[in-house]
């Protein structure tokens, strides 16, 4: 996933412009899952879900800072498609009025991957388009606690979008562990304590991919993570890596006021 930007041996969850996935999920339905939204990229005069993020307010959502990032980016080519559990169908279309990414965020690195969009629009609240809880400030999650992500990725690693959401659930690994698997590899990815990693270690088979980047990692209902990047997809000794979300609640909250 290396910021799940498909260069397939080192992805980024979603690529630079484009995707990300559920490997070894489930289907489900926006029902389940109502804080997510699609985001969608523009190419020429198409627009295609490339990444997603999670709904904070009517207002705001919060994603990947790499999937509003680029020289090519503006605030026209992106937009949300809420309420549909099918990609790029179904729902309702909202535009963008600016992004804000964290003033930390690092293209070299992935630390500091998040960004609080301003919507040019307010969300019209129902059963399928709700609010997420943001998990308290400074929040740490012990290794081998399940934790879900949900998205429309690829499925298995280079292969096809979902042309519905899927789930997943996986385990969070510990930080040291995370920054050994990787550290023999990328030596200047390093696991900071403003990531979380998760997998099935030692298994693979089940994880977040390309198209999934900018969506959540939750615990018991919570938003802890926001998919991010990592090596491939589902592989057994290299989890994929989240922002974590604690470390940044104090600005969410004040960005999205």
């Amino acid at each position: 996933m290396l910021a799940w930007t498909c260069l397939l041996g080192l992805l980024t969850a979603t690529t630079r412009a484009g995707p990300t996935r559920i490997v070894g999920g489930n289907p489900t339905t926006i029902d389940e899952y109502p804080s997510i939204v699609q985001v969608e990229f523009r190419s020429g005069s198409s627009w295609s879900q490339s990444c997603a993020a999670n709904i904070v307010n009517k207002h705001h959502v919060v994603s990947a800072a790499h999937c509003f990032d680029g020289v090519l980016f503006n605030v026209a080519s992106r937009r949300i498609r809420a309420g549909s559990s099918n990609r790029n169908i179904g729902g309702y279309i909202v535009h963008i009025d600016r992004v804000t990414n964290h003033p930390t965020y690092n293209t070299r690195t992935n630390d500091g991957d998040i960004t609080v969009v301003k919507l040019s629009e307010a969300l019209v609240f129902s059963v399928v388009v709700q609010p997420v809880p943001i998990a308290k400030p400074q929040t740490e999650l012990p290794e081998n606690l399940p934790v879900v992500h949900a998205g429309w990725g690829t499925t298995t690693q280079g292969g096809s979008m979902s042309p519905i959401l899927r789930d997943v659930t996986i385990y969070t690994i510990s930080r040291s562990v995370c920054q050994r698997r990787y550290g023999g590899i990328l030596a200047s990815r390093e696991i900071t304590e403003n990531m979380i990693c998760a997998g099935i270690d030692g298994v693979g088979g089940q994880d977040a991919c390309q198209g999934d980047s900018g969506g959540p990692m939750y615990y018991d209902g919570t938003l802890v993570g926001i998919v991010s990047w990592g090596r491939g997809c589902a592989r057994a000794r290299y989890p994929g890596v989240s922002t974590k979300v604690s470390m940044y609640t104090d600005w969410i909250m004040a960005t999205t006021v």
